[in-house]
Parts: structure tokens; C-alpha cells; sequence
């Protein structure tokens, strides 16, 4: 009896990330990883658009799942200066996206609130540079892994 207890207890954390029986709807399912597909790829044309590629690499956040891009995505959004020339729209489609995904994951997985880097107010400019530069390079890495989006 102790050992299943444990067994049990040991096993409880995954349980909280996992999805809700039946909830996941196929086509549901599809239907967000097609969303996604689409506003990452806005997201990316026009950081281009405004922030040109120069070549240089990031390393960015895994895509782990959908509670690990909301959380990336989020913490990207508030490392990015409101002051930044040319980021308004950027910002407002990188909310767009976390809550679209937020809202998807609410209702379809039953986890905690993702966690959210602070926000940064030194060298405003060159944080918030680089916070576009690593959120280019996650959505395309978001892109090539969407099926893992059906994760929580």
C-alpha cells in the first residue's frame, strides 16, 4: 500500500501537465496548429520587415509545449521597449498570439500559469533588439514543431 502511495505521489506532477481527457479534438487540434502556423509566419515577415536579417543566430526558448510558448512568448513581449521604433504592431501580434494560445491551453490542458521573465528597463534599445531577434528565431522554430503544441 505505501509503495502505490508513493507510486502515486511520485507521479502527481505529471498529471498536472498533461491534457483533459477528451478534450483534445482533432480537428480542434489542427484547427490551432494552423492558427499558429499562420501568425508566426506574420510575426516573422514583418520582423523582417522592420528589423532585417542580418545572419545572426539566437538560441531561444525549446518549444516544449503549449504552456512553454505562451510563457516564451510572453516574456519575449516584455523584454521588447514599448519606445522601440517600429515594435508597436509586432508587440500587439505577439500578445495576439500568447492569447490566442493561452486561451486554447486554458481550456484544453490543466496546468499552472506559465511563467513570465520581469522586465528589463536598462539599455531599453539593445534588449529589446535582441528580445526580436531571439522571438524571430522561436516562432520559425515554433513553425517547424507545431505538432508539439498539442503538449500542455
Amino acid at each position: 500500500m505505501d509503495h502505490i502511495l508513493a507510486l502515486v505521489l511520485a507521479l502527481l506532477p505529471l498529471s498536472l501537465c498533461v491534457a483533459l481527457p477528451g478534450a483534445l479534438d482533432a480537428m480542434d487540434v489542427e484547427k490551432m496548429k494552423s492558427k499558429v502556423t499562420w501568425k508566426a509566419q506574420g510575426l516573422v515577415a514583418r520582423i523582417d520587415k522592420h528589423f532585417p536579417d542580418r545572419g545572426l543566430r539566437f538560441d531561444t526558448d525549446k518549444v516544449e509545449g503549449s504552456t512553454s510558448v505562451v510563457a516564451s512568448l510572453e516574456s519575449y513581449n516584455n523584454l521588447i521597449s514599448d519606445r522601440f521604433g517600429g515594435v508597436s504592431q509586432i508587440k500587439t501580434e505577439i500578445s495576439s498570439l500568447a492569447g490566442y494560445l493561452n486561451h486554447w491551453r486554458e481550456g484544453n490542458c490543466q496546468e499552472q500559469q506559465p511563467k513570465v521573465w520581469p522586465r528589463r528597463n536598462i539599455f531599453n534599445h539593445t534588449v529589446s533588439l535582441e528580445a526580436l531577434m531571439r522571438v524571430r528565431e522561436f516562432l520559425k522554430l515554433l513553425q517547424k514543431n507545431v505538432d508539439l503544441l498539442e503538449r500542455c
